[in-house]
């Protein structure tokens, strides 16, 4: 199976929960970006290591993560 995982950076609002529930651990805080509300939003290390749990997007409070599966 392969899937893709996408984060609306300038919606983030750098609460985590997302990375907390990955069961891989695939997703951490970008620090090397500041979006639009000055906060280091989170993104998925390795996308091919996902398994489309969609853990993240049913986690996230803003719905700022878009997970799809192919």
């Amino acid at each position: 199976m392969i899937s893709s995982v996408r984060f609306h950076q300038d919606a983030c609002k750098g609460c985590e929960l997302c990375i907390h529930f990955c069961p891989k651990g695939l997703i951490q805080t970008d620090t090397a970006v500041l979006n639009a509300n000055g906060v280091h939003p989170t993104k998925i290390t390795r996308q091919e290591e996902c398994v489309a749990c969609a853990n993240c997007a049913i986690m996230c409070p803003d719905g700022v993560i878009t997970v799809e599966k192919f």
